[in-house]
């Protein structure tokens, strides 16, 4: 394999061709300062095989804080913990690399008062603020912020420095023509608006000349009037010959949810998406390319670097998905891949203020996130506690909550039967995989059902559990997974108008008669994927009714404005701040905007309105005196990263749960 192989950056040695790329994860205290979760989470990802680490950008200047929980560098005393950091990725065989940043316009004054600063006075799309133009005294105490900060790095025991400068922050905001119109030495030409980072650059290598520089860019900006492929070229040559010992080549600005979305790519952008415009800038430099852009399989990876597109490739969210993608990748480790599906909620988490976190790994930043506590089969003999036993689990239902609690169990060394109601295991997998670009979702399901037909656990579809078989099989512990039901509808309804539950609706397409008008009620993500779905699948005429001032509001804002964008396309018309108050014969009431309004109900309606918790195996367990616990929907209703947990935590916590004088009932 081409990843596999070893290679060179200036000085550096590196083990494989995969770096991890930097993204935010919000783990550090308010004050700047790295804390024990910053070095599990890079330590983990040493360990599992990643050759160069890139940490999160750092921030250089007390009023250009990135968010309130950033890693920070403009003092000192943040060296002693980034070299806490150095030392677990160290530890882990992987190289570790800095970056610093400065957001520019891309500051929020709602992070602790950040003032946005500019190469002229602009207006950030996303959030209305104005940001001024800094000035020449301001650009030349930003480059001496730079040059201090890496000092600071090069004192933690860092390897070396990269200099963010894509993604539409101040570096790449003096470079594209579309916001730089400045007069002065830093405006204008090519040449002037390169000088910013091409200064920054030589500041750097002439007062730290032993510390490698490393310096990202944005391929290109994916919109009108920004810089050409010739200027990008022209950029990376004068890099190169400052001294720079790679380029890492990431692509878009994170300006507004539109252009955001080719730096964090929702699941409808292609793989390798970034290639066009990577391959034209690694054939002109002399030194390595670093490649980033939707890198989900080794297979991804591997034909980037066949196709001469890059040397080495960034794995950046993949990475947070499973910190051992590398050396599952190599065979070195024997499980599967647990993949990013671009869900994006680790990047909508970041936009919140919150500390990062995964779908498919909810443990990202904790001692469970551990390939021994994840993956407990992966090191053989299963370390067991002291005293421990093992169990008898039962799980009633084969949905991922239940199929994860089950996964662990087994894993751990107990013994473990699932039961499924339905025909089929699966939960609400197949709705999950309806609407369009989903198919990534699947990796949700396939990375838990390969380990549950790889640990033999039994599955037993079609059962209808009771008192009494529950009793007969003598479990220590119930695992309830039961996941949950439909919401019905909270208003008056009396019309003649077919009205069907979302679920049905996506798991029955064909009932939906072709470019029929259609009502939708609830404009959640399962509302306005059921619209997609259908504009797509059926070439219906949707309406949409959200009674909330947001649509899908629980969705990632990148990938919301994808759908949203689809929908637009579609002629969708969608309406928010309008509950339902009743359906009355072929009309729709509903509260616009405080006044009660008619909207035609159309050929069919479907309820979107959210789900309900799914008990109603509960008294049956009761009934049997097992002990049980709840996982997953019909604990509480949320998300496939809080099925995930639910399933996970309870498993790593069966022993505790039964142990000694604690048996007893649900807890």
């Amino acid at each position: 394999m081409l990843i596999a192989r070893p290679g060179r950056m200036g000085p550096l040695r590196l083990r494989n061709r995969i770096i991890m790329g930097p993204m935010g994860t919000n783990f550090s205290t308010t004050d700047g300062l790295s804390t024990e979760r910053d070095r599990l989470y890079y330590g983990e990802r040493a360990r599992g095989g990643a050759a160069m680490i890139i940490t999160e950008a750092m921030v250089i200047q007390p009023g250009a804080r990135n968010h309130t929980n950033s890693l920070c560098l403009y003092h000192d005393r943040y060296i002693p913990g980034l070299a806490g950091v150095v030392d677990a990725i160290h530890a882990g065989g992987a190289l570790a690399v800095g970056q610093i940043n400065h957001r520019g316009a891309l500051l929020k004054r709602s992070v602790l008062g950040m003032e946005p600063v500019t190469a002229s006075d602009w207006h950030n799309p996303n959030t209305g603020e104005p940001a001024r133009a800094v000035t020449l005294a301001e650009i030349e105490a930003i480059q001496q912020a730079y040059l201090d900060s890496a000092r600071r790095l090069f004192r933690a025991g860092y390897d070396a420095v990269e200099l963010h400068a894509a993604n539409g922050y101040l570096f790449q905001q003096f470079f594209s023509p579309r916001i730089n119109r400045r007069e002065d030495r830093y405006g204008g030409t090519l040449a002037n608006r390169m000088r910013f980072l091409l200064e920054t650059v030589a500041l750097l290598r002439g007062e730290l000349p032993g510390f490698p520089l490393l310096v990202r860019v944005s391929a290109t900006e994916y919109c009108e009037g920004g810089y050409s492929e010739a200027d990008m070229i022209a950029l990376c040559r004068a890099l190169e010959r400052a001294g720079v010992i790679a380029i890492d080549l990431s692509g878009g600005t994170n300006e507004s949810p539109r252009l955001s979305r080719y730096c964090i790519q929702p699941p409808s952008f292609a793989r390798r998406f970034l290639e066009p415009y990577a391959r034209p800038i690694a054939k002109a430099v002399g030194i390595p390319t670093i490649m980033a852009g939707r890198i989900i399989d080794p297979e991804d990876a591997e034909g980037i670097l066949r196709a001469g597109s890059a040397d080495y490739v960034a794995v950046c969210r993949a990475l947070v998905a499973d910190a051992w993608w590398p050396r599952k990748a190599f065979g070195e480790i024997r499980t599967p891949i647990r993949k990013c599906i671009s869900c994006n909620v680790c990047f909508e988490r970041l936009t919140m203020e919150r500390d990062v976190s995964c779908v498919t790994n909810p443990m990202v930043g904790l001692e469970f996130e551990r390939i021994e506590l994840a993956e407990p089969q992966a090191r053989k003999p299963v370390a067991r506690r002291r005293g421990a036993k093992r169990r008898r689990i039962l799980v009633l239902g084969a949905g991922v909550a239940g199929v994860e609690a089950a996964r662990v169990a087994a894993a751990l060394g107990h013994r473990v039967e699932i039961w499924e109601k339905a025909a089929k295991p699966g939960g609400q997998m197949p709705l999950a995989l309806a609407a369009p670009d989903k198919a990534d979702v699947a990796d949700v399901w396939t990375y838990r059902w390969r380990q549950i037909e790889s640990l033999k656990v039994p599955v037993r579809t079609g059962i209808n559990a009771t008192a009494h078989s529950i009793r007969d099989f003598r479990p220590d512990l119930v695992v309830v997974a039961t996941g949950a039901k439909p919401r019905p509808l909270p208003f008056p309804v009396q019309t003649r108008v077919p009205l069907l539950q979302a679920w049905d609706a996506l798991l029955e397409q064909e009932r939906i008669p072709r470019r029929a008008r259609v009502t939708i009620i609830g404009g959640g993500m399962v509302g306005i994927e059921t619209a997609d779905t259908l504009i797509h699948n059926r070439g219906i005429r949707a309406t949409v009714l959200e009674g909330l001032p947001v649509i899908a509001k629980e969705m990632a804002r990148n990938n919301r404005y994808d759908v949203l964008e689809r929908l637009e396309k579609g002629g969708a018309w969608v309406l928010v701040n309008a509950p339902v108050e009743s359906v009355e014969d072929g009309t729709v009431w509903a509260k616009v905007e405080g006044v009660r309004t008619p909207v035609d109900a159309g050929e069919l309606i479907i309820a979107a309105i959210g789900p309900l918790p799914n008990r109603d195996i509960v008294p049956e367990v009761e009934r049997a005196g097992a002990p049980y616990a709840l996982a997953g929907d019909c604990n509480q209703i949320g998300d496939f990263l809080s099925a995930v947990r639910d399933g996970w935590m309870l498993a790593l916590g069966i022993d505790e749960r039964l142990h000694g004088s604690r048996l007893g009932k649900r807890r």
